[in-house]
């Protein structure tokens, strides 16, 4: 039997999705900061901020307290992404990028604009009526893609592949390198299973 060959990485339409994922800690503990252990309304949490491809595949992860916002990590969690292709550089500036109302901030769309990254990103509520509110001085409404944003549950399903790990699912590691360790353990084995030669 002659071996097959693994197919190439060809990302096609490069589109990455944005979320959070609160993950619950054991109680007890000391020198919260260190150990990115925050209280929040499920006790001690940890947060993680992660990007995914559309294929379900995580590419970037940072670890907050649980309480931590999630729109200040955007551009941290993109300035951490590197697709390497067959050839050249590897790739850190994406054609579209989504992310849920969380994610909707002048920041971050002006930082997307800047690269000239697509922005999918739903606008807030409050957002619109502060807009309206000042009439033709508050500016045209952001472009958003719907059909484009339905895509955005791959990070949800990315965030499920991930859970299926107990100890990532419910964080039992005390140290944050030790965790983080695991969720890119854990990437890399969807990953190589993704890349698995079909029948």
């Amino acid at each position: 039997m002659e071996p097959q060959e693994l197919p190439s990485l060809q990302v096609t339409r490069h589109f990455l999705v944005f979320q959070a994922a609160i993950h619950k800690a054991p109680a007890g503990g000391s020198r919260l900061k260190a150990a990115r252990l925050g209280r929040s309304r499920g006790g001690l949490t940890s947060k993680v901020h992660l990007a995914s491809d559309p294929h379900c595949r995580p590419l970037a992860f940072i670890l907050t307290e649980g309480q931590a916002a999630d729109s200040p990590r955007f551009v941290p969690v993109l300035d951490k992404i590197k697709i390497r292709g067959p050839v050249g550089r590897p790739r850190t500036r994406p054609d579209a990028v989504a992310g849920d109302k969380a994610y909707s901030s002048r920041a971050n769309r002006a930082h997307l604009r800047k690269r000239n990254i697509k922005a999918v990103i739903p606008e807030k509520a409050d957002q619109a009526a502060n807009r309206k509110k000042k009439g033709s001085r508050g500016g045209r409404p952001p472009s958003h893609d719907a059909e484009l944003y339905k895509d955005r549950n791959s990070v949800e399903r990315c965030i499920n592949k991930i859970k299926a790990w107990r100890g990532l699912a419910t964080r039992y590691d005390k140290t944050p390198e030790s965790y983080l360790a695991g969720l890119h353990l854990r990437g890399a084995v969807i990953w190589i299973r993704s890349l698995r030669p079909t029948p």
